[in-house]
């Protein structure tokens, strides 16, 4: 019997009638995406639990976090250091801005043509549907574009608790020393808010941490490159969301875990797929939980997807952490130069993706690319064109998309993606 929750809900401060419903809503969507696939690794019951629990076991674990003292600090971005967190024994957790909700709400305090995910982490608080939000004792935001730099200002006036890092635009001289001293700031500020001090010694061990979990994700998507896959891209993208709010030991270890299961299956040519079917890669936006619309239209339609050039994938995991450092200064030095290698569609130039899309469609031997953007989001639409050429001049198809969280265009997508996996098909057999 699932345990009830209700009371712990209640206590901070949630829309108990609508989270019901939200939470009923995603239970059925999570068993006609997820747990309707065939021949799935075992190693996902894991993550399945986890899915199942996000809003309770998790939930609880960080509220006794909070009880003994620890700080809870939210992000929305892979350019917040998670390391930092961890050295000063806080709990680092992504919030919830992957659905569609509160949206008339959220639109009463910024425009109806804002991307879905800034309505969709304003209308989570909003509509009380969000108990991270709730339980954060810090919100850091960043600038990686302008809709967001302007939405964390509104975020702010609503929670009181949101700070803001400031993101350089180019990774010249002077962006390097500025963002340098932006995560000098945000470890002052961490051990203003916590009372803890960073050592080098704390610091050495959560860069460990963090690295382990960025090689366990490193060898997932390696092992995707088998052909056929031994695991569907829409189970690497869960993994890969829940890798932003899990326990970080406990999630690098069920992920080795499944790994070597995957390991396994590649040996005995055990796939959800069958030998040959086509692969895709999806490149641009990030995908935050539950956002799984574009990955169940295209393995519905017979496709593999293989790989997602995204900050919900390979730009989160891609380069790890120089260790080498024994100074909280030299710590920092290192986290600035980790985290400018990490390629969001905000720098000008960013010819570091370009670069990364042609070397992942080649390592994971995808045979078509499917440039995500979400509507409005306007630095990964503008970069599609530059994307398409650099796909274009390697000889492989690639297909544009641009929507939101909604169900709205379903038919539409599938309509396209169809044609693409048939244009795709000829190519293959030509």
């Amino acid at each position: 019997m699932a345990k009830d929750y209700t009371q712990m809900w209640s206590s901070i401060g949630l829309n108990l009638k609508g989270h019901d419903g939200l939470l009923t809503v995603l239970t059925e969507a999570y068993k006609g995406i997820y747990l309707s696939q065939k021949n799935r690794p075992k190693g996902m019951d894991y993550f399945d639990f986890v899915i199942s629990e996000v809003h309770g076991l998790r939930i609880e674990e960080i509220f006794e976090a909070k009880k003994s003292g620890k700080k809870v600090i939210g992000t929305f971005c892979v350019y917040v250091p998670e390391e930092l967190v961890l050295a000063v024994d806080g709990v680092c957790i992504g919030l919830c801005a992957g659905a569609d909700v509160g949206s008339d709400e959220a639109e009463k305090y910024v425009p109806r043509n804002t991307c879905a995910l800034i309505k969709a982490f304003l209308g989570f608080k909003l509509a009380g549907l969000c108990p991270y939000v709730e339980l954060t004792d810090l919100i850091v935001g960043e600038t990686t574009c302008d809709g967001k730099k302007k939405a964390y200002e509104i975020f702010d006036e609503i929670t009181n608790k949101v700070y803001v890092m400031e993101l350089p635009h180019k990774k010249g001289v002077d962006g390097r020393t500025m963002w340098r001293n932006e995560i000098k700031r945000f470890a002052d500020k961490l051990e203003e808010l916590t009372g803890n001090k960073i050592t080098p010694e704390k610091l050495l061990e959560s860069s460990r941490i963090v690295n382990a979990k960025r090689k366990a994700l490193q060898r997932l998507s390696a092992l995707r490159a088998a052909d056929p896959s031994p695991i569907s891209g829409l189970d690497a993208l869960l993994i890969n969301q829940v890798s932003f709010y899990d326990d970080p030991i406990r999630f690098t270890a069920k992920t080795n875990e499944l790994c070597d299961e995957l390991a396994e299956r590649i040996k005995a040519g055990s796939s959800v797929a069958a030998k040959g079917s086509l692969r895709v890669l999806i490149s641009g936006s990030p995908m935050a939980i539950p956002n799984w619309k574009l990955h169940a239209i295209v393995e519905g339609s017979g496709a593999t997807v293989v790989g997602e050039e995204s900050c919900v994938g390979e730009r989160n995991f891609r380069t790890l952490l120089d260790e080498n450092f024994s100074s909280v200064e030299q710590g920092i030095d290192k986290l600035s130069e980790r985290s400018l290698t990490v390629d969001c569609a905000c720098f000008t130039p960013n010819t570091e993706r370009l670069d990364n899309i042609v070397e992942m469609t080649k390592r994971l031997k995808a045979q078509g690319v499917i440039h995500y953007a979400l509507q409005f989001c306007t630095p990964y639409m503008m970069e599609a064109f530059k994307a398409k050429k650099t796909v274009d001049a390697i000889g492989v198809p690639f297909l544009r998309i641009e929507t939101d969280y909604s169900m709205e265009d379903m038919g539409q997508l599938t309509t396209r993606v169809g044609a693409f996996l048939e244009m795709m098909q000829t190519r293959v057999n030509a």
